[in-house]
């Protein structure tokens, strides 16, 4: 990565420019940080850091440290320097408070703060301050400590010196209001992703993270990364096995716009591509993305015709094949990113099309010249990646005719519902006949439709698409579901709006639950990303006494607790779905009034990926380190 140049223009109260008041941020917090989930409170740790990062970005922080301390307090203290602490030019009072109590208030805007910025362009300080209990400021600036403290958004009083200093910086602590967020108990290891993520994408910038709320277990982690986004390809690799010993690292700069993009090839089936705008993850890609693609498909062909791997008469190679196995990430720095799409993750700049698809044709085209033997492993895994494509349409045309050939093309084990519309259908997918009877005799069939399973299932993480078409254990879902696979795969075609997961609460349960999650994951990701997928949570005991009627635990903790109402009781632990009749398994696991469905979510795409391939990749030592570290976690393992 190339040097952080610093931004040369002066930085004081009269570059923060006010766009509008402070509006009802506690009345409608989903509008400004998505939701009042864990996902939400952890958005708040995000633009705080945000604001650290632009610091670091303009060229004056190296040292940015998180902590989570007692009862969730979040700190966030940067080396930067120092947010002004002037009285502002329009408002008349300290620009601290301007900035966090001002929505829209921030060096984001107008001349002179950032060159580049990351965050809600300026809502972060004062969306967060609106939503905490209570926040305070202290900027260590011009040999003083200046500090104010705000409850619930309004200011005790006006920012005051409250001691000497010779260090430079802001030091912001807050608490989470709980009567706003659902939880406000911060994930570790969510905040550890995200935090991970931006040491690689600032190479250099220190993040020391540490969690002090047990304190036999304090953790520290400090993430520096001098190889910046190359070592972030190194670690997203590190579960699967490279095809070339070096990460391919390219760069460009075009004015004040900087593109650059680290990428290695392994032997998986599955593509990872990050991309990040101002450090922001563009989840649903953009320009940037898009002029990358173009370019690794233009570059791979003309290498591939030129030395002969391609006849002349042969196809050209498709994208999806030059981009099969390959672990990428694509980071670009602009001044004004314009961001689209429905959750404002997508790259809107045309100009980053051209600087990205550019600079990776010419620098790219001359890597594989000057590495031949690395140049011959990557074409040879796109000819390979382009048969395998080949014998998944020869495939998928056969499974096309011998439907069109049957009468019914509905799979003969699914049980359908009466009503189409998916807005209210489901459809269950059951482990085992047995377990399928109960539930096709317990169902409402007005909108509850059952598909069984039953025998060993491909594990897809090891094989291609190829394999899957005429799959005796997937193709029936893929035939059910009616959205198709892979590519192909159309959302708007779903049958069913809700698909559940039902299989016995034990360890081949949990194998056959994580084998199709991986197959969704694989070749249905939109199924995940849309919210289709639930896990159904049968009971684990049936509590009986007397003739009352029986109670259900579906934890052991509830087990202790219903035995402590109701000493006596005789206790029947299921082993399987199938010993429960058809009523008892309507009322516990069916009935929408009584069950309980974990939803399927896809937080972050990289630890998605990265857990789907340690779980059920070829490498065993990265399984055999997970289970270690994590059978602790587990309190219902049937052995």
């Amino acid at each position: 990565m190339t040097d952080i140049q610093k931004v040369e223009t002066t930085y004081d109260e009269s570059q923060i420019q006010v766009l509008e008041g402070l509006e009802a941020v506690r009345k409608r917090p989903g509008m400004y940080i998505g939701s009042t989930s864990q996902r939400g409170l952890h958005h708040l740790v995000y633009e705080i850091v945000d604001n650290a990062i632009d610091e670091a970005l303009a060229g004056y922080c190296t040292h940015i440290e998180v902590t989570i301390e007692k009862d969730n307090v979040i700190s966030v203290r940067d080396n930067g320097r120092g947010i002004p602490v002037g009285i502002h030019h329009k408002m008349g009072i300290s620009t601290v408070e301007v900035v966090y109590t001002i929505l829209h208030a921030g060096g984001k805007f107008g001349d002179g703060g950032y060159k580049v910025s990351g965050g809600l362009h300026g809502v972060g300080a004062s969306v967060v301050n609106a939503l905490s209990q209570w926040l305070t400021v202290d900027v260590y600036l011009d040999g003083h400590v200046h500090s104010i403290r705000f409850n619930r958004g309004v200011p005790e009083s006006p920012l005051h010196i409250t001691g000497d200093t010779n260090e430079r910086g802001t030091f912001v602590r807050f608490k989470a209001d709980d009567t706003i967020f659902e939880t406000v108990e911060y994930d570790y290891d969510v905040l550890l992703n995200r935090l991970r993520e931006q040491a690689f994408l600032n190479a250099g910038v220190t993040i020391t993270f540490t969690d002090q709320r047990d304190d036999e277990n304090i953790r520290v982690n400090e993430m520096c990364y001098q190889g910046g986004i190359r070592e972030f390809v190194e670690h997203l690799n590190r579960n699967k096995t490279p095809l070339h010993p070096e990460v391919i690292y390219l760069s460009a700069q075009r004015e004040d716009n900087m593109a650059e993009v680290a990428m290695q090839y392994n032997d998986s089936y599955n593509e990872n591509i990050l991309s990040f705008a101002n450090d922001i993850n563009t989840t649903e890609g953009g320009t940037h993305e898009t002029g990358f693609k173009s370019a690794l498909t233009r570059v791979i062909n003309d290498y591939a015709h030129k030395y002969k791997f391609l006849k002349e008469d042969d196809k050209n190679l498709s994208g999806d094949d030059t981009r099969e196995g390959l672990t990428c990430v694509i980071s670009v720095k602009l001044t004004e990113a314009q961001f689209e799409g429905q959750t404002k993750t997508k790259l809107g700049n045309s100009e980053m099309r051209s600087l990205v698809d550019g600079s990776v044709y010419e620098a790219l085209s001359a890597y594989l010249e000057e590495n031949p033997q690395t140049a011959k492993t990557i074409i040879d895994k796109c000819l390979t990646a382009a048969r395998a494509r080949e014998a998944a349409r020869k495939a998928r045309e056969a499974t096309r005719r011998k439907s069109a050939l049957e009468s019914a093309s509905l799979p003969g084990k699914l049980a359908d519902c009466q009503e189409k519309d998916p807005t209210y259908t489901e459809i269950y997918i059951v482990e085992g006949d047995s377990a399928g009877g109960s539930a096709k005799n317990g169902r409402d069939r007005r909108y509850q439709a059952i598909l069984p399973l039953w025998g060993k299932m491909l594990n897809v993480e090891k094989a291609r698409l190829d394999k899957v078409y005429g799959n005796e254990k997937l193709m029936p879902m893929v035939t059910a579901f009616g959205a198709g696979i892979g590519d192909e795969f159309d959302i708007s075609k779903l049958r069913y709006g809700k698909i559940i997961l039902m299989a016995d609460a034990d360890v081949d349960g949990s194998h056959i639950r994580t084998l199709l999650l991986t197959f969704f994951f694989r070749f249905m990701r939109p199924l995940i990303e849309g919210g289709h997928v639930y896990i159904a949570q049968p009971p684990l005991y049936k509590i009986v006494k007397g003739r009352n009627e029986p109670r259900y635990a579906y934890s052991d903790d509830q087990l202790k607790e219903i035995l402590q109402q109701i000493p006596g009781a005789e206790v029947q632990r299921y082993k399987g779905l199938g010993e429960m009749d058809p009523e008892q398994l309507w009322e516990t696991t069916m009935n929408p009034q009584n069950r309980t469905l974990l939803k399927v979510n896809m937080e972050d795409a990289a630890v998605a990926d990265e857990i789907f391939t340690i779980l059920m990749g070829e490498k065993v030592e990265p399984r055999k380190n997970f289970i270690e570290q994590n059978a602790k976690y587990v309190n219902n393992l049937d052995i």
